[in-house]
């Protein structure tokens, strides 16, 4: 008698050129029981293992209800949904953004929940964002710095967050079981992402180094020499979508929020100096500047990043596909503390933990390799 077929785990990734989306898909492939569809607007080069027959890439417009349907409703094997994607045309905080977000994720849902009957699970990715307004006063928030996942929703304010775990409640219906993931500082490699830390921090070391500049932290001595923010390696992140998603034990606790954070908490101060030796910058005596801007000093700087890729025969890009240089502004200005707990996530068995500084100079590595950056 043949042996039967191994039954194959089938995974959809919206937002799959993005930090982590690219990183789920990578190990998810290195595992033979998987097949992948990788949904995003755009395909941006391949790394080696997303060379795979088990890989299919599908562009979609997420907005446009008719495409979604189109392209998506054919799908009827998906078993494992991962929301890794979202819409950055309005800030954060606004109607418009919930809209959008919403949007794009009901589309999605209505095209595969009536085909798929086999799907388990919808991970959901959001951010540590979910705990405080970015809208001020600020004042209250300092006051908290460690978040756990049940701190109640911010009654301030307006987030797509919120928006999206609601409309899976909705949607899925106690059904199909989901989970939410919520990162802090994302570290990855994308040249698609809007809010993309290492993409910033190496063009404005590369900038640095072209331009024999001294390689400054502009930001607040607070934010310089207190631990402000948690790190979130994309390794990490994939890792835990995955484990939250496949786990038994895990899977059958429904709408389950877990903070997904490297762990060990960390300065700028300590990191900053080995990291400029790393891209091989000047780092001067005194490192922080308070009134130095990056949209300001990075601005018309395209020029000078063209030459860069040409020089070191890297992959084609322009500056706004790697840099968000209003981002590193404000991450280095900001108001509060905004740190979460790994508390729950360990106590339901994920251990996985990275120092973030080892997580900035691997991503630098992969970067080059990639030859995103020189």
């Amino acid at each position: 008698m043949a042996a039967t077929k191994e039954k194959k785990s089938v995974a959809i990734i919206f937002g799959v050129t993005g930090l982590v989306g690219r990183e789920l898909a990578k190990k998810l492939l290195l595992e033979s029981s998987w097949k992948v569809y990788g949904i995003a607007r755009n395909q941006d080069t391949l790394p080696n293992t997303l060379l795979s027959p088990s890989y299919n890439f599908i562009s979609c417009d997420l907005l446009n209800p008719l495409e979604t349907q189109k392209k998506l409703s054919s799908l009827q094997d998906v078993t494992h949904v991962f929301w890794v994607t979202w819409a950055s045309q309005f800030p954060l905080d606004t109607q418009e953004s919930c809209d959008q977000n919403k949007a794009m994720m009901s589309n999605a849902l209505d095209s595969l929940l009536s085909n798929a009957k086999n799907l388990k699970h919808v991970s959901l990715q959001t951010g540590t964002k979910h705990y405080v307004s970015l809208q001020a006063p600020f004042d209250e928030q300092k006051k908290l710095y460690y978040y756990k996942e049940e701190f109640p929703r911010m009654s301030s304010g307006t987030n797509f967050y919120y928006a999206l775990e609601d409309l899976l409640i909705e949607k899925l219906n106690g059904k199909v079981y989901w989970s939410v993931h919520r990162p802090g500082l994302l570290f990855g490699n994308s040249i698609r992402s809007f809010y993309n830390f290492m993409g910033s921090l190496c063009v404005y070391g590369s900038i640095c180094k072209k331009l024999k500049i001294p390689f400054v932290f502009g930001g607040t001595k607070e934010c310089w020499e207190e631990p402000y923010i948690d790190g979130s390696d994309a390794r990490l992140v994939a890792d835990q979508h995955i484990w939250a998603a496949t786990k038994s034990s895990i899977v059958s606790t429904n709408g389950q929020a877990f903070n997904s954070i490297n762990g060990p908490s960390f300065t700028w101060k300590e990191i900053w100096p080995i990291v400029g030796k790393k891209l091989g910058v000047q780092v001067p005596q005194e490192m922080v500047v308070g009134n130095f801007l990056y949209s300001k000093a990075m601005f018309e700087k395209q020029q000078v990043w063209e030459e860069i890729v040409e020089e070191n025969g890297l992959v084609k890009t322009k500056v706004e596909n790697l840099a968000n240089w209003e981002f590193l502004d404000a991450l280095f200005r900001f108001p509060f503390k905004l740190m979460g707990s790994r508390d729950k996530v360990e106590e339901f068995g994920f251990g996985a933990r990275y120092k973030t500084l080892n997580s900035i100079l691997y991503w630098i590595d992969c970067m080059r390799d990639e030859k995103v950056i020189p």
